[in-house]
This record gives structure tokens, C-alpha cells and sequence, in this order.
């Protein structure tokens, strides 16, 4: 049903590494509510994917090590839509973007940078003129 997934920078699951799981969704009930396994859990045993560098795995390791388990596989679960079929679309598509940000190259350090001294002596006028403005709003002193 579903094929090879590509991810960012050439790495694949393929079908083999999904583990699925079908279960009733929660939500409202009733007398004639539906009861179709429409909740879907999708496991990816991060061994299991064909990493194109060993750098791609440890670094989704580290970036999804509060998803992971013990035996590094990422869960998620859809249970919004009501069909199966569409639960099943939702996970993959969480699963798949779940491991594309974690592969993502690692932003550049910030540079850090001075204010400029016009800047800084905007800002100066600017609180000066605010102070001004508050003092007239006093009271004149009692004499």
C-alpha cells in the first residue's frame, strides 16, 4: 500500500521497517456510535532505516531522544479522521516529518552583534522625551 519513503538527504524506510497497530479511536460515544480500529500507531525502528552516514542516525538520535524508547523506535498516532485509511496517511506523514527536521543541517551560530551608537542614542532621545511627557502629567509641588 504504502512505498519507499525518501527523506531529507537521500535516507529511506522502506514498508518493511513500519510497524502499525490498530486500536479504537476515543472520543464521543453512543448507542450507534462507529466502531472501526480507525486510531493508528506507527512505529519506525530507527536501526531499520537505510541512513545514507552513520552522522544522519546520531543526529536523530540526539534531536528525538525524548520520543525515543529504549529500543530507539519512534511512535506516533493519528486518530483525527474518522477512516482508517486517512489516520494511516496522517502518521506516516508525521513520522516523515518528524525525521526531516531532525536531519536538517544544524543552523549556523549566531554572530553577536553591537547596537549602534546612533541606535543606542536614539533610544536615549526616546525615553528622555517619555520621562518629560510623565512629568508634566504630575502634580506641581505643594509650596
Amino acid at each position: 500500500m504504502f512505498g519507499f519513503i525518501t527523506l531529507r538527504g537521500g535516507a529511506m524506510i522502506s514498508p518493511d521497517a513500519l510497524a502499525w497497530r490498530f486500536s479504537r479511536s476515543s472520543g464521543p460515544g453512543g448507542q450507534s456510535v462507529n466502531t472501526a480500529d480507525s486510531r493508528v500507531e506507527l512505529s519506525v525502528r530507527l536501526t531499520d532505516v537505510a541512513w545514507s552516514s552513520p552522522v544522519q542516525l546520531e543526529r536523530v538520535r540526539v534531536r528525538l531522544a525524548g520520543r525515543l524508547g529504549d529500543d530507539e523506535v519512534l511512535t506516533v498516532t493519528a486518530s483525527e479522521h474518522r477512516s482508517q485509511l486517512r489516520n494511516r496517511e496522517a502518521a506516516l506523514a508525521r513520522v516523515r516529518a518528524l525525521l526531516d527536521e531532525a536531519l536538517a543541517p544544524p543552523a549556523p551560530p549566531r554572530r553577536a552583534t553591537r547596537a549602534s551608537r546612533s541606535s543606542r542614542e536614539r533610544r536615549a532621545q526616546g525615553e528622555r522625551r517619555r520621562r518629560a511627557v510623565k512629568e508634566m502629567r504630575r502634580r506641581p509641588p505643594a509650596s
